[in-house]
């Protein structure tokens, strides 16, 4: 009975022997494998079975990241507004963004800092993609205050609000919301693009996007690409609205004669506080390199909402894309899962379960009014706006139109 144990252990030593060997083997030669050659050792992946990885008959390697995918690319760039302490918060979103997408498709990144980029900075960048980063400083032409207010002005104002809503008490923040609504593409690391996707450090991507976006933009005529619509804290926007009014009385001839502005104005005149989360967008610039554009920027620069209250580029690229495109510009990208601390959007069409990884039950898209009224609304009439912001004209009043209005409104003659 020994011997029968022994001989039968032995026969199973050496089975699981050639099944090791023939299991390695298969993994040596499978490395630098051509890409090319898809039935690596008789390997055909469209009727293989469990037995085939017993007996080391392994696939070639998935086709690598690092192979570039086919087809055009256009002039743009993913740009990223950073700081050096948050090195690890980009290189996680990097680490996704190239794992999902980039890695394929290879696009160029522009970093840019109100400070010089560290050695260590770089050096943690450069060892999470291959492809090219360009590294950009902002001077105080990009990196200060609006031509309409003053250090000292601002101080006070932002003692007034630091209790009353987020970056309240917080300077560098405005500094960003400025730079981010009117001067960023403005940059020289920037200027020349076609095309941006913008990044921010600690988002996360969630699903594979076997795309170019940019290329799938520009072939339909799109001009502003979003994934997730929340509405603005009013406080932070007690009189951007007003001063978005009386710009657009002053210039109906820079308007198109149809528009997707009332996703952002009700019937009423009024601004519903839905917006495009801007730290997810991906743009034609030419839409912020327009007349209409840089009019309404330059209006805005110069009314102190910057600075005096706390106005950021999410609600004003939103009304500015509402005001200048039709609804078939603005493209929602369903598609791409996505989460910035604070609200996180995944796909729920089934048949994106084998590109995700998220839930969708808890996506905040999918429960949104400001992501309903978008599926809803059409385009309106410029002369239909025209006659909507008339008619409410009497009882429009922000909420504190009497001091910084009026001071707005001087500084402008």
């Amino acid at each position: 009975a020994a011997l029968t144990v022994c001989a039968t252990l032995w026969m199973l030593s050496s089975s699981l022997s050639s099944v090791s060997s023939s299991f390695v083997n298969g993994i040596k030669g499978s490395k630098g494998h051509n890409n090319n050659n898809h039935h690596h050792n008789g390997f055909n992946p469209a009727t293989a079975n469990d037995d085939d990885l017993l007996v080391g008959r392994l696939p070639a390697a998935r086709i690598s990241y690092d192979q570039p995918a086919e087809g055009e690319r256009v002039n743009a760039a993913i740009i990223a507004l950073v700081r050096n302490s948050e090195l690890d918060g980009l290189r996680k979103s990097i680490r996704m963004f190239e794992d999902r997408f980039n890695r394929r498709f290879k696009y160029p990144y522009v970093l840019l800092n109100d400070q010089n980029f560290t050695q260590e900075f770089r050096d943690g960048i450069a060892a999470i993609t291959k492809n090219e980063v360009r590294y950009g400083v902002l001077d105080s032409d990009y990196w200060g205050y609006s031509p309409s207010v003053t250090p000292e002005g601002t101080e006070k104002k932002l003692e007034e609000n630091k209790n009353r809503y987020l970056y309240g008490g917080s300077l560098s923040y405005r500094f960003m919301c400025r730079f981010q609504s009117g001067l960023f593409y403005k940059h020289p690391l920037v200027r020349d693009l076609d095309w941006y996707w913008r990044l921010e450090p600690d988002v996360e991507y969630f699903c594979d996007l076997d795309y170019d976006p940019f290329v799938f933009m520009r072939d339909r005529g799109m001009k502003y690409g979003f994934t997730i619509a929340p509405r603005e804290g009013r406080r932070t926007v007690e009189t951007l609205w007003y001063h978005t009014r009386e710009w657009i009385k002053n210039n109906t001839d820079l308007l198109p004669e149809r528009s997707l502005v009332n996703w952002v104005m009700g019937t009423d005149g009024h601004y519903n506080l839905c917006h495009f989360w801007s730290n997810f967008e991906i743009v034609d610039m030419s839409l912020y390199r327009s007349a209409a554009y840089e009019s309404y920027f330059q209006y805005l620069d110069n009314s102190q909402g910057f600075f005096y209250e706390r106005w950021g580029d999410a609600p004003i690229h939103s009304i500015a894309a509402t005001l200048l495109l039709e609804k078939g510009q603005v493209h929602w990208f369903e598609d791409i899962g996505y989460k910035h601390p604070g609200n996180m959007h995944c796909p729920r069409d089934p048949g994106m379960l084998a590109k995700c990884i998220c839930d969708p039950g808890k996506a905040y898209t999918y429960r949104s009014a400001c992501q309903a009224r978008f599926a809803k609304v059409n385009n309106m009439a410029k002369e239909r706006m025209l006659e909507i912001i008339h008619n409410s004209e009497k009882e429009y009043h922000p909420s504190d139109k009497s001091e910084d209005v009026d001071q707005a409104a001087k500084h402008r003659s």
